[in-house]
């Protein structure tokens, strides 16, 4: 390959890879002093036609335009309960969109601002390893007492293969509910890709030990343990992990409350288990919303999750003092792929009558995971 065979970001897109970068035609400049402008009028032409949906990890620019807000749970919810927009903006990244597509109707549109929107948590986890994890499992005649739980940051390819296989997904909002109707049917639970979320919940919501909990490693041979490793446990932990979360540590706790005293930690459950176990409060990104703006004022917050959300946090509490937990800048970088320009781009074009960055999930893909996304719902 040479340098010629390179796509530009924000440019053209390869057809050949799961994801594209997007898009054909000229994105606005992200200086051009009209763009709110351009943002508001394609918003009010489109009217009815369209929602638009934003995750809270998103831009404030982008926010502004977000008729729902919420973490991928809710948001899920919105795409289901939503029959009548006949397109809609996921700004998010592309799995939140793969599941709206799912869920929504063939009449309706899914469009992600920017292809290039992905989630490195979610890439973690390949369709052929967890076939191949799968298969181990067989051949140790554990398969069949295993219930697979899938976290919502994953493909279409891995929710699909949870609902084939009898399991449910689940979010951070709804983890504990989600292994305990998978332990009501099963002994073992396959949580996939995100070790810390599946490893807090099951110790520190539903009172396993650690010793439960093996991690399996997709890159070597039956997932780098023991036969004996795998019959004992009972949470077969995916490698996986948040490139946001994981960086919080136990370190940025201790530096935060020796700087700030009096200071409450609060973290998402993506965190390390160190972590989560030396914060004071552990919650899902609504959880946290909930939390830090009810909470009396003057109260001071130190908050382990991403920091679009704690800025947001930060301004939307004058009367408390609100920061982030690791003194280190860390945006998800392809979360923040969407912004202005990528979305008033898309509306413009729907406009003009070319549909862009639709996100079309294969239909027999689509089929079984929808079967794990409803079971998530019914919880």
């Amino acid at each position: 390959m040479s340098l010629s065979d390179l796509l530009v970001l924000g440019q053209g897109k390869d057809l050949a890879s799961e994801r594209g970068v997007s898009c054909s035609g000229e994105l606005p400049a992200a200086s051009d002093p009209t763009l709110v402008e351009r943002a508001i009028a394609a918003r009010a032409t489109l009217g009815d036609r369209a929602l638009i949906l934003g995750h809270h990890y998103q831009r404030d620019e982008v926010i502004r335009f977000a008729d729902i807000t919420g973490d991928s749970f809710k948001l899920a919810q919105a795409a289901a309960d939503q029959s009548s927009a006949e397109f809609i903006f996921f700004c998010g990244v592309h799995f939140m969109a793969e599941s709206a597509d799912i869920l929504t109707s063939a009449t309706q549109k899914v469009i992600l601002p920017d292809l290039a929107a992905g989630c490195s948590m979610a890439d973690m986890a390949t369709a052929n390893q967890v076939d191949q994890c799968w298969k181990d499992l067989e051949k140790l005649g554990v398969a069949s007492r295993t219930t697979p739980v899938t976290y919502m940051n994953s493909s279409a390819a891995i929710k699909s293969f949870t609902g084939e296989h009898g399991g449910t997904i689940c979010t951070s909002s709804n983890a504990q509910k989600s292994l305990e109707w998978a332990f009501a049917k099963s002994e073992k639970v396959l949580f996939m890709p995100d070790q810390h979320l599946g490893r807090n919940t099951a110790v520190l919501s539903l009172g396993l030990s650690l010793e439960d909990c093996v991690l399996w490693n997709p890159w070597k041979p039956m997932g780098g343990l023991t036969e004996d490793e795998i019959r004992r446990a009972k949470m077969i932990l995916w490698r996986g992990h948040c490139s946001v979360h994981g960086r919080f540590s136990i370190e940025s706790i201790h530096e935060v409350r020796a700087r700030i005293p009096g200071v409450q930690v609060i973290v998402h459950p993506e965190c390390q288990y160190e972590v989560v176990s030396a914060a004071d409060v552990v919650g899902s990104t609504e959880r946290i919303i909930q939390i830090v703006s009810q909470s009396a004022p003057g109260s001071k917050w130190a908050v382990g999750t991403e920091l679009n959300l704690v800025s947001r946090l930060a301004a939307n509490n004058p009367d408390k003092e609100v920061v982030f937990l690791d003194k280190t800048v860390c945006y998800c970088s392809t979360m923040n792929r969407i912004d202005l320009p990528h979305l008033v781009w898309s509306m413009e074009s729907i406009i003009a009558g070319h549909i862009v960055n639709e996100i079309k999930v294969d239909p027999r893909v689509a089929k079984y995971a929808k079967l794990a996304l409803e079971q998530m719902l019914a919880l």
